[in-house]
């Protein structure tokens, strides 16, 4: 059977690994070009080619995956010049894996269902590493016939697939998926600055944690920071994490939900990245709390042992 042609906008820290992914599943790939050129150049040495506009995806491919940052970066590839919207014919599918807005999902999936065409989501959950191995989990929103067209694409790069219902409900999903993490990130980050107040050490700390019915896997690697001072352990910045929290907010507020929790994880991520630390890693607003409480980053414990 032909594979579907497949297009990806993205090819950035977990898009190169799952465009890497499908095309080692050998479906027909075209990659977005971008000024990063370290991702592309790889994927094209391995026997995918490189288009120069949205538009030009949207002509030759009939499945186009989007792995931007967020709701405008969406929009952008979309409407802007020369964007998927520009060249769509009826019977394409877009399947968007960025955490991005539900109400802006459900709404671009009812315009281009008019035009033919399959607006669908499929956020992931994993890591970088996870998409290199194919290993990610995926939570797609989609109706019964775009599911039966994407899913064979989307195992490629994921081993696990959740439909949880309609478009916007994938996006529905991660972002409370991601509203956990997060909330958990800022418990773990007060709970560490109470533990120095009382002079209990990160490794302490751990050693009751650890193992315990509150391991998990955020929570160890979190803790890759904390205890060794990895930076890198939890590739996720601030500036997204905040990005994210303020999308569960929009969303509470659009359903009018009442949301105590939320809003105070949005501001703490809201405070770091105000702070000058968006580009730094969820781990290091545990440095944040520390300052805000007088007790010692995890650099300065380090410097000190």
């Amino acid at each position: 059977m032909t594979k579907a042609r497949v297009g990806f906008i993205g090819v950035g820290l977990m898009g190169h690994g799952m465009a890497k992914c499908i095309l080692a599943k050998g479906f027909p790939l075209m990659v977005l070009g971008h000024r990063n050129r370290g991702p592309v150049e790889d994927l094209l040495a391995r026997g995918a080619s490189e288009a120069t506009t949205p538009a030009q995806l949207a002509a030759q491919c009939d499945i186009i995956f989007l792995c931007v940052t967020g709701a405008p970066q969406v929009e952008e590839v979309l409407r802007g010049p020369s964007g998927i919207l520009s060249a769509a014919k009826a019977g394409l599918h877009i399947v968007d894996t960025s955490t991005s807005e539900p109400t802006l999902t459900m709404a671009l999936a009812a315009e281009l269902a008019a035009r033919g065409i399959a607006f669908c989501d499929a956020p992931l959950g994993g890591t970088p590493v996870q998409a290199e191995e194919g290993a990610l989990s995926a939570m797609v929103g989609a109706e019964d016939a775009a599911f039966a067209v994407i899913e064979p694409a989307i195992a490629a790069f994921a081993s696990r697939i959740v439909r949880v219902g309609a478009p916007g409900a994938g996006h529905t999903m991660k972002l409370l998926n991601n509203f956990l993490s997060l909330g958990y990130g800022a418990i773990y980050a007060e709970a560490l600055a109470l533990a120095a107040k009382v002079g209990v050490t990160p490794q302490v700390f751990d050693s009751v944690i650890r193992g315990s019915r509150m391991d998990c896997g955020f929570y160890q690697t979190f803790m890759g920071y904390v205890l060794d001072g990895n930076v890198n352990a939890h590739r996720f910045t601030i500036a997204n994490a905040h990005k994210d929290m303020r999308y569960v907010t929009n969303l509470a507020t659009n359903t009018g939900a009442a949301a105590f929790l939320s809003a105070t994880v949005k501001n703490l991520y809201a405070a770091a990245e105000g702070l000058g630390n968006g580009g730094k890693n969820v781990p290091q607003v545990t440095d944040v709390v520390a300052q805000m409480n007088g007790v010692a980053t995890v650099a300065e414990r380090k410097a000190a042992e």
